[in-house]
């Protein structure tokens, strides 16, 4: 993928990625090298559906929802590396590991999830994800996927 094609606006998201709202947590991928790793930006916005009860007058973004977002990102990262765009093929998470929330994200940031291989296998790949707002760590951790058929 050339350096211009590297970043995704919603539109290419929403090609690469079955999600949709309110289950889409990425909104541009500023970076993306294939076989490698990816920068994605989550836009985190007081209108998220979340935010009413977690927790009122002190909205706080749910850990597994940083996780899903960096595993979002991760898909991405799969689908163009393993050239599955079109192909009906879903990731699927099979372990999270590692997990480490480190703080607080807020309503107002924008999220920085950066997610790469740790291993890289036709139907199962392990990655490293770290989400952070304006360079500090937010989370931190391990997972696994399956690439697989989506369900008929």
């Amino acid at each position: 993928m050339s350096d211009s094609d590297s970043a995704y606006d919603i539109a290419r998201i929403l090609k690469a990625l079955p999600h949709r709202y309110p289950m889409l947590l990425v909104d541009r991928v500023a970076d993306l090298k294939v076989g490698e790793e990816i920068t994605a930006i989550k836009a985190v916005s007081f209108n998220e559906a979340f935010f009413q009860g977690h927790f009122p007058g002190r909205p706080i973004m749910p850990g597994v929802l940083q996780i899903e977002a960096l595993a979002q990102a991760a898909g991405i990262l799969a689908v163009e590396t393993l050239d599955l765009a079109g192909s009906g093929k879903l990731v699927y998470f099979m372990a999270i590991e590692n997990a480490k929330f480190r703080a607080p994200v807020e309503p107002g940031c924008l999220l920085e999830l950066n997610v790469g291989f740790l291993q890289q296998r036709t139907r199962v790949c392990k990655f490293w994800g770290k989400a952070s707002v304006e360079g500090k760590v937010t989370c931190d951790v391990q997972f696994t996927a399956m690439i697989a058929d989506a369900p008929e």
